[in-house]
């Protein structure tokens, strides 16, 4: 199976929902689109497409040449690189991790995922992320209530602000998912 913050091969997974593709094109793909959160292009690209084959999450659908160029194979996602996507996406929407990259490359991806799998999973996150608040909360409370010094809770308060407001976007967006305010047309 595929690496857990392998986000390189998440995407590569993703894209090749749309279509089946050479390396190249999907490297131009997530350049055009500003993947951002995806580094070290070109190189960690083929990397993961070979790591994607060898697990036959994608197979060579077929070999093109144009003019001089050299050939290009052209891959394609099987049945269980889905799955794979599918799974991975999930918990990366479910779960807060301290790379919140992987939460940027989920969102980016969401719509390879079924509309009730999105909102399940974002709607896991935003309990976990509600109990990490009601625990900060007690947890600078009580430190208030034994003399430390708010200034030394300063990276507490600091968290607690980023989680409250992935919170209230993750808010929002459900209930635009739930007013179907957005067009949602899984591959």
């Amino acid at each position: 199976m595929a690496r857990r913050h392998d986000l390189v091969g998440l995407t590569v997974l993703a894209l090749l929902t749309v279509r089946a593709a050479h390396p190249y094109e999907l490297h131009r793909f997530i350049v055009e689109t500003h993947k951002d959160y995806i580094t070290g292009l070109p190189r960690s690209l083929y990397h993961a497409v070979e790591r994607l084959a060898k697990d036959e999450l994608i197979v060579p659908a077929k070999t093109d040449r144009e003019g001089r160029r050299p050939e290009r194979t052209v891959y394609e996602i099987t049945e269980e690189g889905r799955e794979e996507l599918v799974a991975r996406l999930k918990q990366l929407l479910e779960r807060p991790d301290p790379d919140r990259r992987t939460f940027v490359a989920a969102v980016s991806l969401i719509g390879c995922l079924p509309l009730p799998d999105a909102q399940r999973a974002l709607r896991g996150r935003a309990a976990t992320i509600e109990g990490a608040l009601a625990g900060m909360d007690a947890h600078r409370r009580a430190m208030a209530d034994s003399g430390l010094p708010a200034v030394l809770m300063l990276e507490v308060e600091y968290e607690q602000a980023l989680h409250q407001a992935e919170l209230d976007w993750i808010k929002d967006l459900l209930g635009r998912l739930d007013k179907g305010e957005l067009d949602w047309t899984p591959k």
